[in-house]
């Protein structure tokens, strides 16, 4: 049989650029597959779970304010970019169903945790704007506790009163002093030299 040499080199050359690719992509800032991406996913998620443990007050029908818990999620999403910090949201989500669950409706669970944390990094495609990034992360968390609440909490809203206004002043309630707290946070850090260059430059 006779081999082409010039073919031979051309699939020696296409297998090479195609290992180069995966190399390459493995080693993406951006891609699931980078173990040092995991890693930061794993730390922060950790991060924001402890300090989820520290509540300042705790609101009867579920919601919390904790110790700015959203803020390591914040920063992911601001440094990796909104596919990593949504996805790191969701994760996050997860684990607070695993620690507190509050499971009434399939629905309602996929409102209150894995849509409204992954809410956290639509905060990636503000990175050089740490403020708006923690408000329009919070505005999509309290938008899907809004409706959850409007949809499957509606029975306690006192008589007479929209479960749509009643949700968004239960909700609002909370996530507001949240928010206060981290954009007081962000203010802090923002004095930093190490976060001023890895992040917001």
């Amino acid at each position: 049989m006779v081999v082409d040499p010039m073919n031979l080199n051309q699939v020696i050359l296409a297998e090479g650029n195609k290992q180069m690719n995966s190399i390459n992509q493995i080693k993406s800032k951006n891609s699931y597959r980078n173990p040092k991406i995991l890693a930061e996913i794993a730390i922060f998620t950790a991060l924001s779970t402890v300090l989820s443990i520290f509540t300042i007050w705790h609101m009867p029908q579920g919601g919390s304010v904790t110790l700015v818990s959203m803020l390591p999620l914040l920063l992911l999403a601001q440094y990796r970019g909104p596919k990593i910090g949504i996805f790191a949201g969701v994760v996050y989500g997860f684990v607070q169903l695993a620690i507190l669950p509050e499971v009434f409706y399939p629905t309602q669970v996929l409102l209150d945790y894995p849509l409204a944390f992954g809410c956290i990094g639509l905060a990636g495609f503000f990175r050089n704007k740490p403020i708006i990034g923690a408000i329009v992360a919070v505005t999509g968390r309290f938008i899907m506790h809004l409706i959850s609440g409007a949809i499957f909490f509606a029975e306690y809203a006192p008589i007479g009163v929209s479960p749509w206004i009643y949700s968004s002043i239960y909700n609002g309630s909370y996530l507001f002093v949240e928010l206060v707290l981290i954009c007081f946070g962000l203010t802090v850090l923002q004095s930093g030299r190490i976060l001023k260059t890895h992040i917001w430059r």
